[in-house]
């Protein structure tokens, strides 16, 4: 009888190593999950590779307690797509490997489909037919639809409500009632997929694209879809995902924000009478469970879902598509594993062989210079699915017009005539609220958030003062806290934008789309309903809206504040800025009637501002790119930071300064800084940042992967949280 193999298994901790263990009888394989003992707890790890022996002595090495699986959680394929993350991005392959599994997973969840049952006990089935328990009702009902036999957790909730099983706990503990998992066929459906709809005919631009990537089915290529909003990408994205379907394929969909983009979601439902999985963080975890397991099992032909869905299993995957390639929100901002979904996407399409396309009306510089280097295919589509004319935009000089409320007159004059001609208007201003400053009309005194280095925001309709920043809340004053006088609120957000429409053209109706009014499943499908449907004749919105929503009606846009981003220190903030005014303006015109498009500034003669006028965003693009050469800024160069946060300002420089005297000497690599954040304090804590930046990417990694091990024995390091940022997408 030959030996158990020894097994090498990643565990969720911070530490940079696999650990040993002995197996057990049965067939064990890379990517399993197994229960192993770690210290004087019980751990679940990913099993990474099997071998004969190890380094530990054998008295030492401890047996693994179960295995949970009868194959591997990830195939062959997405555990060298984890491996070559945790390498990229120098973060524990332990962390890594959790990071791209459900919560429920990670605890030792079955990866066979599952129903909680429920039946009565024989002390309940004699409760039961005593009528029991007399003075409560819900409890009795239930032991009485327990009486004819056990009954799915599903089903109670379906003829019960969400109460049910608050009187089934009560029950439990009076030993009258009893549950447990056990397997089932499969999750069960809310409704069976709707009967597909028929294609529109496609452009000759959409039918050139869809073609070149459908040639492409069965082998890597990487495509740029580059079209102006309402050219119909996602028509080619439909078309694409018809083809991988027909050849028995899977689709793999990712989107920015997935509660942004319902109809996305809704176009895809309505053309594919197949099974879809749908992934994002506004799931319960059991939800999340059960859309992962039907991507697992195969039974899910369509994945699609937000950044972390990109590490979702999809049954012979056949092409991934990323939606807004260019959005920020595909970078992993906070906490640990910070990731690019964009790019894993990429390369999970190359180990599998398969295209993927990234699509944007505003492509990311990055995405553009691939392409000039030949790595990416451009596809473009100039013209609109429906409308041929781009919107028409125009700067409002605000030093030469006249203003109040946020709004110039020349806006407010627009927005008349567009009502009066039966369009609706749609007026886009980044910053939600009521207005972001309260003030004290004497002494000068502004509301300051006690945690961090910003000033609380004025929420009227919560009488409130909220940090936008940590969360913080505090009851609005009706007088000045240091002497008395009167305060009031000053500058503009939503709300206070809401209000000032509302005086300016009163009885025509208003909806407004921010982060405070869309805070529950289903407010954002409902707000999109109204504005679809012509209930809501003034749109007001956030950054929210200029994600993949088709607002047909709307034919005058006006930006508000577009001036933020102009100065900033941060590189990339002109970029986000131009890739914010194109969406946003094009929510203008994409029905039949012609759009325009005003955007106030104080500083029309910006060179961004005119050149996105004359050029569009190609021209913007291409003179980025210069600048981003001449200055040796990414794509020209790799960057990484290293960020900290401590209690104390001094011991968050301190840090970063111990781990910069480190790398003197180093060749190939440039260290700037450290210093403070732009927001030095932020919820308590003090921030601080160091950057590396290296010509070469080779460089950047060579010098990490020697650089960061010594930077855990750092004296400064037991006084500070800090983390690891490859290509880092805001430099705080």
């Amino acid at each position: 009888m030959s030996p158990a193999p020894v097994l090498r298994v990643a565990l969720p901790t911070p530490l940079r190593q696999l650990f040993d263990y002995r197996g057990t009888a049965g067939r064990i394989e890379p990517g399993m999950r197994v229960r192993v003992p770690f210290g004087r707890q019980r751990a679940i790890g990913v099993v990474m590779s099997t071998a004969a022996t190890s380094d530990l002595p054998e008295e030492k090495l401890k047996t693994v307690l179960e295995t949970l699986d009868e194959r591997p959680v990830f195939d062959k394929g997405l555990l060298e797509l984890l491996q070559w993350a945790a390498g990229y991005y120098h973060h524990p392959i332990g962390e890594v490997l959790a990071a791209a599994l459900p919560k429920a997973l990670r605890l030792g969840a079955s990866l066979a489909a599952q129903e909680e049952r429920w039946w009565l006990t024989p002390a309940g089935r004699a409760a039961c037919t005593q009528g029991e328990p007399r003075r409560a009702p819900r409890q009795r009902e239930l032991l009485a639809a327990l009486l004819a036999g056990a009954r799915a957790s599903h089903e109670l909730r379906a003829q019960f409500g969400a109460s049910w099983r608050a009187a089934a706990r009560l029950l439990g503990e009076r030993g009258w009632l009893a549950s447990a998992l056990s397997p089932c066929a499969a999750p069960p459906r809310a409704e069976p997929p709707p009967s597909p709809r028929s294609a529109p005919p496609l452009n000759e631009e959409q039918q050139a694209a869809a073609e070149r990537i459908r040639a492409s089915l069965g082998r890597f290529g990487a495509f740029l879809l580059q079209g102006v909003t309402g050219s119909g990408k996602t028509e080619v994205y439909l078309r694409v995902a018809e083809q991988a379907l027909a050849q028995g394929r899977g689709a793999l969909v990712l989107v920015p924000e997935i509660g942004l983009t319902p109809q996305l979601v809704g176009r895809f439902r309505e053309r594919f009478a197949v099974p879809m999985a749908v992934l994002h963080s506004g799931l319960t975890d059991q939800e999340r469970l059960l859309a992962w397991r039907e991507a697992y099992a195969g039974g899910a032909r369509i994945v699609l879902g937000t950044r972390s869905a990109v590490f979702a299993p999809v049954a012979n995957l056949g092409v991934i598509m990323v939606d807004e390639e260019h959005d920020a929100s595909y970078k992993q901002q906070d906490g640990g594993f910070r990731y690019s979904a964009r790019d894993l996407a990429v390369m999970r399409a190359r180990g599998a062989e398969v295209p993927v396309v990234l699509g944007s009306a505003t492509p990311a510089i990055e995405t553009l210079h691939n392409v000039a280097a030949g790595r990416y295919t451009r596809l473009t589509l100039t013209r609109r699915a429906v409308q041929a004319a781009p919107p028409r935009l125009a700067l409002i000089d605000l030093r030469a017009h006249a203003h109040a409320g946020g709004l110039a007159t020349p806006a407010v004059q627009a927005i008349e005539r567009h009502l009066g001609a039966g369009g609706q208007t749609l007026v886009f201003l980044n910053r939600r609220g009521y207005a972001p400053t309260l003030a004290c009309t004497a002494c000068g005194w502004v509301a300051p958030c006690r945690d961090c280095d910003a000033r609380l925001t004025v929420h009227l309709g919560a009488h409130a003062l909220r940090c936008h920043h940590c969360g913080a809340q505090a009851p609005l004053p009706q007088r000045c806290p240091q002497c008395g006088f009167a305060v009031k609120p000053v500058g503009q957000g939503t709300e206070r934008l809401e209000e000032t429409l509302g005086e300016l053209f009163p009885g025509v109706p208003c909806v407004r789309l921010d982060r405070d009014v869309v805070r529950r499943r289903g407010d954002l499908e409902a707000a999109v309903r109204r504005i679809a449907s012509g209930e809501g004749r003034i749109l007001v919105g956030t950054q929210m809206v200029t994600k993949g929503h088709d607002f047909p009606n709307v034919t005058l846009v006006v930006v508000l504040n577009a001036d933020q981003g102009l100065f900033s220190t941060d590189f990339r903030a002109p970029e986000r800025l131009a890739q914010t005014i194109v969406q946003v303006a094009g929510r203008a015109g994409r029905g039949t009637r012609p759009g325009e498009v005003l955007i106030q500034t104080e500083f029309p003669d910006h060179p961004l501002l005119t050149g996105l006028l004359s050029e569009g965003y190609e021209g913007f693009a291409r003179t980025a790119l210069t600048e981003r050469r001449q200055a040796g800024w990414p794509p020209f160069s790799r960057l990484a930071a290293v960020r900290d946060s401590a209690r104390t300002a001094e011991a968050a420089l301190q840090f970063l300064t111990e781990a910069r005297a480190l790398a003197q000497g180093t060749r190939g690599v440039r260290l700037l800084g450290p210093v403070p954040a732009a927001m030095a304090k932020r919820a308590g804590r003090y921030h601080a940042q160091l950057l590396i930046e290296s010509p070469e990417r080779g460089g950047l990694h060579r010098f990490l992967e020697a650089w960061l091990p010594q930077l855990h024995g750092l004296p400064g390091a037991r006084h500070v949280r800090w983390a690891l940022d490859v290509d880092p997408m805001e430099l705080f």
